[in-house]
């Protein structure tokens, strides 16, 4: 079948083997209590899924397959000469849940090489859209156009067994991971560069590619796409665009309609598009206080104005995490290392050293910490990519690494359609009053 799909395989089997065991023996056990207020504020701290590919620790941080970004950085493959590592190092951790050779991961390289071909009507689609049209609607609706191409579609219409869907949806995984460089690509040439395209190279990388498709031969730059597509790659399955991808795949969407799915729920501002967000803020501080190099006390000013105008820091707070992001870290000491003199990146560090303590003194945020998403603006601005409403579309990329591996193993374990109870609020009020139960 291909070296990685039998490892896959393999590793599935005996997954498949070690969770029947598991729910043979300890199936009825409560893994938590559900309160009436996580029913009605956004299913908080229910741990209700498994996701297999990472886990999102509150002090430590995203754990990929038990990894730290840290330790990752340190161990997986990189180009030669490089510092940063390849995200296809990544995806084969999260795949086969064993760190890969430099090897395996030039066999993945390879392997998205030579599947990466998009077809024209793709191409002619986004085309059809007006060119203000947004860079992730432009985004899904190429990942819709390319659903002619999806192998489980097509198997499904023929009547396969459902013990070999994990197949196709492999195939579908990694034909769309190797498309979506050039997709992204496209888009960002057609919308801000005149819609002059520049052809892939073949030799180059996953994210080297993508860069290059982009226009950016900065070597540095291809190192922060392969930064940047490694932190955003996953952040375990509750997240509101791998939640859906899982979902919607639970109906036995091919791929290429969950990922679209979850990418839309990515392009909301308060998950993806926060990104944008920041760098927007911090643009307008600059305006606001007429300084590209803002003072530390310019700053706090200009937060408790934010603030006090019922707005939030945009970047800043966690639902989960309870410390600063391990993903904002690996991106300042990015940043210390390639442009420590930038007067937008230092002034993202005079926020980190701001804010924290400002939203602490209100004693109501957990979590005043900054996340990933804001560092990742100022970094890409460094290199003349301005265009931050294209941001999330980078996210995009990233994250199809996590919920597609994801989505490979939901097949392989035959989880089923998702279908979580719901109740009205009439009944909770009966249930309050002592007229029966709502939770059966």
């Amino acid at each position: 079948m291909g070296i990685i799909k039998d490892r896959f395989k393999a590793k599935a089997d005996a997954a498949n083997a070690e969770i029947k065991d598991i729910l043979k023996t300890h199936g009825n056990k409560k893994i938590g209590e559900v309160t009436l207020a996580q029913a009605y504020q956004g299913m908080r701290g229910i741990t209700g899924l498994v996701t297999e590919t990472s886990l999102l620790d509150a002090q430590e941080g995203i754990r990929f397959r038990g990894y730290s970004i840290p330790e990752l950085q340190e161990k997986l493959p990189k180009v030669p000469g490089g510092g940063e590592p390849l995200p296809e190092g990544l995806f084969y951790l999260m795949l086969v849940g064993e760190l890969p050779t430099e090897e395996d991961a030039n066999h993945i390289t390879s392997v998205w090489q030579r599947r990466s071909h998009v077809p024209n009507h793709v191409f002619h689609t986004i085309d059809a859209l007006p060119i203000n049209t947004h860079p992730m609607t432009m985004f899904v609706t190429g990942v819709m156009a390319l659903q002619t191409e999806s192998n489980f579609a097509k198997e499904y219409a023929k009547g396969i067994n459902k013990k070999e869907y994990w197949n196709p949806v492999y195939d579908d995984a990694m034909d769309l991971i190797a498309r979506l460089p050039r997709i992204a690509a496209y888009i960002y040439r057609r919308k801000y560069k005149n819609n002059e395209h520049i052809q892939p190279n073949g030799l180059l990388d996953w994210a080297g590619n993508l860069a290059h498709m982009m226009g950016y031969e900065n070597e540095s730059f291809k190192e922060l796409m392969r930064l940047y597509m490694t932190i955003h790659a996953d952040h375990e399955g509750g997240n509101v665009s791998a939640h859906t991808t899982h979902l919607v795949g639970s109906a036995l969407s091919d791929p290429y309609l969950s990922y679209a799915a979850g990418m839309n729920g990515l392009a909301g501002p308060l998950h993806g598009l926060a990104n944008q967000e920041v760098i927007k803020w911090i643009f307008e501080m600059q305006e606001q206080l007429g300084t590209d190099d803002p003072t530390k006390e310019q700053i706090a000013d200009y937060v408790q104005k934010t603030l006090a105008g019922g707005k939030v820091v945009p970047g800043y707070g966690h639902a989960v995490l309870r410390k600063t992001d391990p993903r904002f870290t690996a991106q300042m000491e990015f940043g210390k290392k390639h442009m420590p003199d930038d007067k937008l990146v230092n002034t993202v560090w005079k926020v980190y050293e701001t804010v924290p303590p400002i939203l602490e003194s209100l004693g109501k945020v957990k979590n005043p910490w900054p996340n990933v998403d804001a560092h990742s603006g100022a970094l890409l601005v460094h290199y003349g990519l301005v265009e931050y409403e294209f941001y999330t579309v980078l996210f995009a990329v990233s994250r199809a690494l996590g919920v597609l591996a994801s989505l490979c193993w939901d097949r392989a374990l035959g989880l089923p359609i998702e279908r979580p109870k719901s109740v009205t609020t009439e009944a909770v009020k009966e249930w309050l009053e002592g007229k029966g139960e709502i939770w059966e």
